[in-house]
Parts: structure tokens; C-alpha cells; sequence
């Protein structure tokens, strides 16, 4: 077999490649601490459309292009869109799909969708299965805020624990040759419970998860945190990422200043976010801006990549469920 699955971790042969990203978010985000490292920026958040929803599918969809276009590629050289986003049924995604005449699957990891859909991207690259994969996601705060909290109009107050859905879009070119920062390893996380019931505390639901992917990836690769350049998670939040830090402490592993988080670092604090930004944007705006434009300079040669997602629905929370949380990694090095 060509790649050696070890517990978690699928390790990289052939050396899958980001060779195209391309970043787009809302102006809020833009006013944040990594405004000018995002290729564009909406002047408003209804980016020409008469409903959010389809403003949410515009951004997906000018990721994609803007991906492609970077990469120096023709839409008809992406083998497969892999994609994926917070809304039910993942409309905005499947919706951008049928404007392109691509193969397309869709896939549901929450906020750790750029995770998920850059592993899997690389799996189909890496067996030789295909050449040139695109891997995307997008949030929009005005369409989460009304799927899963109340409608905008109301003008609910914001728990101290709640975080800000990023109107953020971000896609990754995966292919089998060119220039750029290529994925040496994935590691796929499990399903992670730990009795959280409130819906405004995200980063206590994904930390747990975030730890026991982490701790897989540390095993899996035979590495420890100080083997990285950067180890950046997303979205755990200010809150989340405090939580994470104890949780891997009490299981001997302690975290340096190469950790950070998405969330945290998207916003100033006088943006008044709370904990700071969420949404499977988030994360896949800062990845395919900073992180991987700082590799392709080489201040950055080695990054663990963890995007982190809470798997609930309205319909089980309201239930009284409690909040399950995933996290994926990939391991990016130049």
C-alpha cells in the first residue's frame, strides 16, 4: 500500500501539494488582525445577493475560481471538489457545485471541514486517483446566526462564552505536482463527548476532541509540539484554546508559544467578539492567506494544521442532547 495507515494517522508518500489558495471574507473580518493578508474582501455582507444563503454560495464559489486561477489551472483540470459548510444539507456548497462541471463530494465536519476536506483531498492525490483536487468551505455569521441562535432582528444578547461565526471562505488546490506546501500526514479524529449541553459554549465542546486528535497526531508521527514551527487550531476560541492547553498539560504534554488559535487571532478585541470567531470560514480563510503564503516565503516550514468542529444540530440540542465535538489534522511542511 502506498499509504501506511498507523492508528489515526495516514502518512504521504507522493507528496500532495497545495499548489492554488485563495481567501475571501466579509468586511468585519477584514478589519481584523489578518485584513491584509486575505486575497478579498466584501464590501457588505450580501455580496450582491438579495438573501445571505446565496451570498454564502457566491463566496464558495469565488474561492474555488480564485483557487484555480492561482494554481494556473483551467476549471476543467480539478478531477474533484470536495467541499463543505455549516448550513443544513450543506446547501451552499452543493448549490456552488452545479455551476461548475466538476465531480463533487460533499462533506459535513462542522468547523473542521478545511481539515477534513484537505485529508481526504490528499488521500484521493496521494493513491494516484486523481490529479488536481480542490478542497473548500465557507461560513457566513448572518446564516448561522439565524440556523442555529435567533433571527437578527431580534438583536439577542451574546452569552461571555459565545463566539462570532466568521463570514470567511477559503479553498486549497491539492495536486500531484507543482509548487507549494505539500501535506505530509493526516490524522482523522473521533467523535468526542464530554456531557456539554450549552449551545454558546463551542470551544468547551471541540476541546476535547482537539485534545485526543492532537495527542493521536503527537503518537501517529513520533513528534512533540516543539517539532513544529506552528500549531494552530480552529476555532476553540479564547475560552477553547485555555481549556485545550489544561487538557493536554494534564496528559504530560505541555504547549508553547508556537500554539495559537483561528478564532482567537481573527479579530482585534475591540471588535467585540467575545471569545473570538468560529465557523468553518474561520479557520479556512487563515490557512489559505497567512499560514500558507508565510510557508511559501519559509518563515513557516512545519505546521499542524487542527480545525475543530461541533457536530450538533438544532433538532438534537433542543432535544436535550449533549454536544459530540471532532477534530482533524494534516501536517503541512515546505
Amino acid at each position: 500500500m502506498d499509504n501506511l495507515l498507523y492508528n489515526q494517522t495516514v502518512f504521504f508518500k507522493n507528496k500532495p501539494r497545495i499548489v492554488g489558495n485563495y481567501s475571501i471574507v466579509g468586511p468585519k473580518e477584514k478589519e481584523g488582525n489578518f485584513g491584509k493578508y486575505f486575497d478579498f474582501a466584501m464590501e457588505d455582507d450580501h455580496f450582491g445577493e438579495d438573501t445571505f444563503e446565496k451570498a454564502e454560495r457566491k463566496m464558495i464559489e469565488k474561492a474555488l475560481l480564485g483557487a484555480i486561477k492561482k494554481a494556473n489551472l483551467k476549471k476543467h483540470d480539478i478531477d474533484l471538489f470536495l467541499a463543505g459548510d455549516l448550513l443544513n444539507q450543506i446547501i451552499s456548497s452543493s448549490y456552488a457545485a452545479r455551476a461548475f462541471d466538476m465531480p463533487y463530494l460533499g462533506v459535513f465536519g462542522a468547523c473542521s471541514t478545511m481539515a477534513e476536506s484537505l485529508a481526504l483531498g490528499s488521500v484521493f492525490v496521494d493513491g494516484g486517483y486523481f490529479r488536481n483536487v480542490a478542497c473548500a468551505t465557507v461560513s457566513h455569521f448572518s446564516t448561522a446566526e439565524r440556523q442555529f441562535r435567533f433571527p437578527l432582528e431580534l438583536g439577542n444578547q451574546r452569552p461571555p462564552t459565545s463566539q462570532w461565526t466568521a463570514t470567511a471562505s477559503g479553498c486549497s488546490i491539492v495536486s500531484n505536482k507543482g509548487e507549494g506546501p505539500f501535506i505530509s500526514s493526516a490524522t482523522f479524529g473521533k467523535v468526542t463527548d464530554y456531557g456539554i449541553t450549552d449551545v454558546n459554549n463551542m470551544g468547551a465542546v471541540m476541546a476535547p476532541g482537539t485534545m485526543n486528535t492532537m495527542l493521536a497526531v503527537f503518537y501517529d508521527t513520533k513528534t512533540e509540539p516543539s517539532d513544529y514551527d506552528l500549531i494552530v487550531t480552529g476555532d476553540l476560541g479564547k475560552l477553547g484554546s485555555e481549556i485545550l492547553i489544561d487538557l493536554m498539560e494534564h496528559h504530560g504534554v505541555k504547549l508553547g508559544k508556537n500554539y495559537c488559535d483561528c478564532g482567537q487571532m481573527m479579530y482585534k478585541i475591540e471588535q467585540q467578539v467575545l471569545m473570538g470567531g468560529s465557523g468553518c470560514g474561520c479557520s479556512a480563510s487563515i490557512l489559505n492567506s497567512y499560514i500558507i503564503n508565510e510557508m511559501k516565503k519559509e518563515k513557516l516550514k512545519k505546521v499542524l494544521f487542527i480545525a475543530t468542529g461541533a457536530l450538533l444540530s438544532t433538532t438534537a440540542s433542543q432535544q436535550g442532547e449533549t454536544l459530540p465535538g471532532i477534530a482533524h489534522a494534516v501536517v503541512l511542511e515546505i
